[in-house]
């Protein structure tokens, strides 16, 4: 599945590009599409980290999430799987305003560094990839012949 715009932003930045479902056979139910909407944002995930080390940056050693999402250990599993590095979920998943709260503290001067911000987070779970690349690099592929397919439509 390649979810419709907004994934169409970072790194694509393709705004004509739709959604597209492939693969469907006779069998194909609901669990099987919720999986693919879910392994999806995996796959998005994967696609901006290898644009941020194509920018130079370093791939982080571990992902921090937050959100409604993180609340699904089996898709967290898959990310790591995916992304090739270690996932971890807060105890308090819902964390944006609160980074927030932190980058403004920061930028305030009211604290020195993250560091001192380092109370903020209370890790509750972390997932450790468990594909090897030669079984990771196949699943990838996949998912960018169907990028690409997608876009070659619009």
């Amino acid at each position: 599945m390649c979810p419709p715009s907004p994934a169409w932003a970072a790194p694509y930045w393709d705004p004509l590009a739709r959604g597209a479902i492939f693969g469907l056979a006779r069998d194909t139910g609901v669990a099987e599409l919720v999986r693919a909407a879910l392994e999806s944002v995996c796959y998005q995930s994967v696609d901006l980290l290898d644009a941020m080390a194509a920018d130079g940056l370093p791939r982080p050693p571990v992902v921090r999430v937050d959100g409604g999402m993180a609340a699904n250990t089996w898709m967290l599993g898959f990310l790591a799987d995916i992304l090739g590095v270690a996932v971890e979920r807060p105890a308090e998943t819902e964390t944006t305003a609160r980074g927030a709260a932190i980058l403004a503290a920061l930028s305030l001067g009211l604290i020195s560094s993250l560091t001192d911000a380092s109370w903020a987070w209370q890790g509750e779970a972390r997932f450790e990839p468990t594909l090897s690349s030669a079984e990771r690099a196949p699943l990838v592929a996949g998912w960018r012949k169907a990028v690409s397919r997608v876009r070659e439509t619009a």
